[in-house]
This record gives structure tokens, sequence and C-alpha cells, in this order.
């Protein structure tokens, strides 16, 4: 993407004294509902006032969303709050709709950004909006596919845009809903540092009780601001109501985060090495959820030999891995020591798991 400063003049010219934030209901669910956390989030750090107007659901019968009757109450949500609004498009229907309520910002969802098809129908339909227009990851984690819709939607002539990072779906169970995997929003940083990008804590999360921590965790990366779900009765939310905060919470949750400020000389080299240090603890946490899936091998491992009644230490197959991860170890840079003492203490881990199953 050519120029790509200027794909951030819209969030500069904001010229905002702490991180963009984007908030309201997953859902809208009733203009009384819609009206009252507006009023609730007014006066508040908030910028834009969020709420799902089409509900794209994995499976149907569930609530997808109020349609275009939500659009009014958006308008009247402007009226008389003064905030400006935003909503989810997924086809050209959706986005003359939301232009005709002269919505604010437009977001496409990870299910749209799969499909070229459909993220090339929403840019066409779009051409040449002085609307913000935000980019969901896509569902898998695929950084090109990422970046191809925010190329489809440049191309047409879209100047303020930028992209959500809301985490990837997995067939394993893991904490979150879905999984963060940072080094694919750090990679797109690296690679587009002027490319406005916003963290989506709710739906990485899944549950309220993490959307703290993780948004932290965003703002020590330099992201440029967060979209929280907030309604008034999370628990009683029509959809996603464990990952919904009250405005209250919110509130506090704002107050709470540290944010890096520039004051003195050493700002540049302390903004960086922060960041760094960011990137190694996501990293680290990585690590650690890697060797848990390899203990859990290892578990499965122990079943099978307590089972046929084999012993624990195969010595020909951990001298055939230490051989080879030594060679992968010299490709990455890390000496044969290093690689040595790590898969030493890994192997006895888990000798240790497999003897306590074998022995139970």
């Amino acid at each position: 993407m050519e120029n790509s400063k200027q794909l951030r003049s819209w969030l500069d010219d904001m010229e905002l004294p702490h991180p963009l934030v984007i908030a309201g209901p997953c859902s809208a669910e009733t203009e009384e509902q819609v009206l009252k956390i507006a009023h609730e989030l007014k006066d508040t750090d908030v910028n834009y006032y969020r709420a799902g107007i089409w509900k794209p659901r994995t499976r149907p019968g569930n609530f997808e969303g109020v349609g275009a009757i939500g659009l009014k109450w958006l308008q009247e949500v402007k009226k008389e709050t003064g905030l400006k609004t935003a909503t989810e498009v997924a086809n050209k229907t959706h986005v003359d709709l939301a232009l005709e309520h002269d919505v604010d910002l437009l977001w496409i969802g990870a299910r749209s950004t799969v499909s070229p098809f459909i993220v090339q129908e929403i840019a066409d339909a779009l051409k040449g909006t002085d609307k913000v227009v935000l980019v969901k990851n896509p569902v898998n984690p695929d950084l090109s596919l990422w970046l191809g819709a925010v190329e489809r939607l440049h191309k047409s002539d879209i100047k303020k845009l930028g992209v959500i990072h809301r985490g990837f779906s997995s067939y394993r169970k893991t904490k979150y809903r879905n999984i963060p995997e940072w080094q694919l929003a750090i990679e797109l940083q690296t690679k587009f540092p002027d490319l406005p990008l916003i963290n989506d804590p709710s739906h990485i999360c899944g549950r309220r009780d993490m959307i703290f921590d993780v948004s932290q965790t965003a703002l020590d990366l330099n992201y440029d601001g967060l979209m929280i779900e907030t309604h008034i009765d999370p628990d009683n939310a029509w959809s996603d109501a464990a990952q919904q905060v009250t405005p209250k919470t919110l509130v506090q949750i704002m107050e709470d985060l540290r944010i890096r400020k520039v004051t003195d000389q050493e700002a540049e080299y302390r903004s960086k090495l922060g960041n760094l240090r960011a990137q190694i603890d996501v990293i680290d946490n990585q690590l650690l959820d890697i060797l848990g899936k390899r203990m859990e091998v290892s578990d499965q491992i122990g079943e099978l030999k307590k089972q046929r009644n084999v012993a624990v230490l195969q010595t020909n197959r951990w001298n055939a891995i230490l051989g080879k991860m030594i060679l992968e170890g010299e490709t990455k840079g890390l000496s044969e020591e290093f690689v040595l003492r790590m898969f030493k203490a890994i192997h006895q881990e888990s000798i240790n798991h497999q003897e306590k199953i074998i022995n139970a």
C-alpha cells in the first residue's frame, strides 16, 4: 500500500488523549437498551458507539439482529448523546443502509474477511467514502488474507482505514474464545506501522474477566485502540453474554490500564524497549502453551506404554530427536549447548509425566 502514512491521518486528526475506544452492545436489542447504554457511555473515554445490527451466526436459529430498524436507533444515539456510531456490514445492502443512516464507522467482520468476493463487493459499495472502515482479521490465521482485504478497500479510494485484531478460531480448546496469535498482529504492525491497529479483547477472551489483561497486552504492543462490548445487563444479553461488560466496568478498565506517555528525551527508546519486551512476554506465554500441549501428548504416550508394559525411556528414539533438534537449532541461530540443555529438561519432564502414569 503506497503512502501508508495517510492511512492513520484520520486517527491522528482526532488528537485523542488516550487510545481510541469503541464500545457498545454486541447486538442492538431494543431502542430503550441502545439508548440507555449510550447515555451511560457519553461522558466516558468512548469515541465510537458500536452496536451489531445484522448478526451473522455460526448456526441458524439464534438471534441474528434486529435489522435496519436498529440504524434508526443509532441515529437517535448520535442525536441525543453526540457519540459517533459504528456497526458491522457484510454486503452491499448493509453498506447502502448504513451510509443512508450516516453511520460514522463501518467494520467488516471476521467471517466476511475470509472471502475476497464479499470484501470486493463491500469495497465497491464504499468506493470513495469518507467514513472510517476497519477490517477484522479473518477467522483463520492468514495474514495475507487480512492484508488483501485492506488492499481491496484502499484501491477503492477509501482513505480512513484500519484493522481490528479479534483473535483466530481453533479446533483445540484454550482459555481464549479465539486464540490471539499475537505474532501475526505484530508482523502486520511491523510491515505497516502506520495502519491503525485496534484490539477486540471481547472476542479474543469470550469472557469478561480476561478483558483487562488482554487490553493491557494490546496497549503494551502499541495498539491504537480497543473495541470492548458493553451492555447494561450483560448476563441477559441476546448474544455473547459472557464477554460483555457493564459501562461502569468499562470505565474502571480504562482507568486501570497503563498507557506509556512521552515525557522525556528517552521516550522513543523506552517505547521501543517496552514494545519488544511485550513481544517477549507474548512469545513466553506461547512457549508455555506449546510445552503444556507437548506434555499432554507425553501423557497419552505414557498411557500406551502402560497398556503394553513398555519401558518409559526409549534411548534410540531420544538420541534421534536430540540429533535432529541440534541441527534445527543451528539453522535458527541457537547454540548446541543451549539446545541440549533445553531438550534434556523437556525430556526429563516428559519422563516424569509418563512415570507418574505408569506407576499410578
